[in-house]
């Protein structure tokens, strides 16, 4: 491992069937759910494999972590900690001390490269990042170059942060900018339920729509030129 490297860990858990987005699962069934996660995870991990960092997938279950044909070719794995999200999202963090570290969920439709590029960016001038998430969470978490190894725990980080609520964000936000220095990146939206993956369908079909609308618009004009 380079030392000053810069490490981009993705937080993932292994595609089982009735293992992954159970929230999404409870309105679209468990094999969508674990399709839709397998799909999203793939294309996630195509996008974020740049050049400016490391890349690592911290996953779970541990005994799936060393069974390299499933997983992309160049993401280096290890197994997820213990306890809650916030501890293993803290122990992820830690491993890479003394180097700068940014975190990012498995699912974010939206989340590229340029995102992760704009993360390190702002460590360069900030000790902590945080992505947020549009519904009151959070999306990547990262720390400098340098932050106290002391201070890379769930304790220091994300003490009294409500999890899975609207208050996620500002709850972690509340713990940290009292002793860090603390930027916001962009704002992203994940697909935990079925309210979130209906608007992400409807996103879907807009995008999916406007080729045909703009080869319409090109013709009109064109049409219009003739006359």
């Amino acid at each position: 491992m380079r030392s000053g490297a810069r490490h981009l860990i993705v937080l993932a858990r292994a595609p089982q069937l009735g293992r992954v987005k159970r929230r999404l699962a409870a309105a679209i069934g468990d094999v969508a759910a674990r399709c839709f996660y397998r799909d999203m995870l793939k294309r996630e991990l195509a996008r974020l494999a740049g050049p400016g960092w490391l890349p690592w997938l911290a996953l779970t279950p541990a005994r799936l972590a060393a069974r390299g044909r499933q997983w992309p070719r160049g993401w280096r794995r290890f197994a997820q900690g213990n306890g809650d999200l916030g501890e293993r999202m803290a122990d992820a963090l830690a491993r890479f001390w003394p180097d700068a570290a940014v975190l990012v969920g498995a699912d974010i439709p939206d989340l590229d490269a340029v995102h992760i590029a704009r993360a390190f960016r702002a460590l360069d001038r900030h000790d902590v990042v945080l992505g947020p998430a549009t519904d009151g969470g959070f999306w990547l978490v990262g720390v400098r170059r340098g932050f106290p190894r002391a201070a890379r725990t769930a304790r220091a980080l994300f003490q009294g942060v409500r999890w899975s609520s609207a208050t996620t964000l500002a709850d972690a936000v509340a713990c940290l900018a009292p002793r860090f220095r603390v930027a916001l990146v962009d704002r992203l939206g994940d697909v935990d339920d079925g309210p979130a993956f209906a608007a992400w369908r409807a996103a879907q079909a807009r995008l999916a729509a406007w080729p045909s609308v703009k080869r319409g618009m090109i013709s009109t004009k064109l049409h219009g030129r003739k006359r």
